[in-house]
């Protein structure tokens, strides 16, 4: 064995190495990336808070219409053709083959594509100064036709749940893109130092089919996910500190993670530890303010009364209501997700119990948020991923398949013309024939209505940059006021 001189051992410890290189040079490596990351390449600047606060309020491109948004998401998929499509020629035609040439090259989910037609099973009347037509299902939502526009030309890529809702909710159907409401408070932060910036509520019978990818970040920092929420007891789960936990041991154990979080931070500036950061800190204010903010007995009854909201009761009018306060309260995005739309079968019944359960709520959130002057800068959002076949499912007459050639959805408020109705279907609901919006449409306009120009608000990541709107949208000039 070779001996080596003691000046040599010095040399070479002094020498730098490749492990001394990216455990040093990491830091400053890091900082510059974890800069990079929390930059909106989109060219918005923080107006409040910390630079290095991910959620600091932050001024979009130009002046806004809307601050803030509620996403009503009827998840499974509603029917156009019994809600907000009346097709006269529709029911005339019950039972027959369609046209061939309606159908030619057509693709459905589960049905034989020349199963015959099935006319719409509810009255149809009009409504409000506009008189828009609406289904004697929805009698409250046909109260506020004035204050909401019908988009009657949707249509989509997609014709089954998952990625039919991953494409509503994130402008692409592959799994792993951030989110709408990821992209808003990426692009805007958020005005609660309390709350999360972007709240999901699950609502209905079962969680959405896309799952939490709906609500998720992507390749954002996650500090721009959905947080979900439950409408009954601690709005998330292990909030309130177990026994033995007081306020002052919460406080120590909370500094400590504190410090020793910022210090690997400045080393290694991974934007996911500022995200554990803020979250733990989140937490420990969520448990001061939520109970107040979740408890809607402190609502006036007649407001109560009017969403049909029961204190104590998980509901989708609960729901709702909690929407309205955590407004309020500076969040960003607010998103209802209502799992029971799906009618392949019993449409005449399950539809009666969704409108039952969603109607009144709807109504009362829109009309809610108006006297309280916050409909003028509050978007709010009708719709579930697709509609549903003019066609019948089975062997009755009582179902309805998937359908992405066209569907309906509304909006309101947040810079939206109101009372007007956008889009025309052909005679038997089957595909648009008049001022066609595809869902990249649609985020572009919720974007700009924030704001944003959509081909700005962009986010780097695998060597290109990504924005809500995938390589589609337009803004649809004529839903704005």
């Amino acid at each position: 064995m070779t001996v080596m001189p003691p000046a040599e051992i010095r040399d070479a410890l002094l020498r730098p190495t490749r492990r001394w290189f990216f455990q040093q040079c990491g830091v400053g490596m890091g900082a510059l990336a974890l800069g990079d990351l929390l930059r909106r390449t989109g060219g918005a600047e923080p107006v409040a808070g910390e630079a290095s606060n991910p959620l600091a309020v932050r001024a979009p491109h130009f002046a806004p219409k809307a601050r803030r948004v509620i996403f009503l998401f009827m998840a499974g998929a509603p029917s156009h053709l019994e809600l907000f499509d009346n097709k006269p020629q529709l029911k005339k035609f019950d039972g027959t083959l369609p046209p061939p040439e309606l159908i030619k090259g057509y693709r459905a989910a589960f049905i034989n594509p020349n199963s015959r037609f099935l006319g719409p099973k509810f009255a149809f009347a009009r409504h409000g100064q506009c008189g828009a037509e609406v289904s004697e299902l929805l009698p409250h939502t046909a109260s506020i036709v004035d204050e909401i526009a019908i988009v009657r030309g949707m249509h989509t890529d997609a014709f089954n749940h998952a990625p039919g809702q991953i494409l509503m909710n994130t402008g692409s159907m592959i799994f792993g893109r951030p989110s709408m409401g990821a992209w808003v408070t990426y692009g805007l932060g958020s005005e609660s130092e309390d709350l999360p910036g972007f709240i999901v509520f699950s609502t209905g019978k079962k969680g959405p089919s896309g799952g939490n990818s709906n609500w998720g970040s992507g390749f954002l920092p996650t500090v721009y996910q959905g947080v979900q929420f439950r409408s009954v007891g601690d709005p998330v789960l292990y909030l309130s500190n177990p026994r033995g936990v007081d306020e002052v041991v919460q406080k120590e154990t909370l500094e400590a993670l504190r410090t020793l979080n910022r210090h690997k931070l400045a080393q290694v500036g991974d934007p996911e530890i500022a995200t554990r950061v803020n979250s733990f800190e989140m937490a420990f204010r969520m448990q001061r303010v939520a109970p107040e903010v979740m408890d809607i007995s402190r609502e006036p009854e007649h407001i109560r009364a009017l969403y049909g909201a029961e204190p104590g009761k998980a509901s989708f009018a609960n729901t709702c209501l909690l929407a309205r306060r955590l407004l309020e309260r500076g969040v960003r995005f607010v998103q209802i997700f209502h799992e029971a739309w799906d009618q392949h079968g019993n449409l005449v019944h399950d539809l009666k119990v969704n409108c039952r359960e969603t109607d009144q709520a709807c109504a009362a959130l829109v009309k809610d948020l108006k006297q309280r002057g916050m409909l003028e800068d509050t978007l709010v959002i009708w719709g579930g991923e697709f509609g549903r076949t003019p066609m019948v499912q089975g062997g009755g007459n009582d179902g309805r398949d998937h359908h992405p050639n066209a569907f309906t959805m509304w909006l309101a408020g947040g810079g939206i013309r109101p009372g007007i109705t956008l889009g025309a279907t052909d005679d038997f609901g089957f595909g648009v024939v008049e001022d066609a919006v595809h869902v990249n449409d649609l985020h572009a306009t919720l974007l700009h209505l924030l704001g944003f120009d959509h081909l700005r608000l962009t986010y780097r990541f695998q060597g290109r940059d990504f924005r809500l709107t995938d390589v589609g949208g337009k803004v649809v000039q004529r839903l704005l006021a």
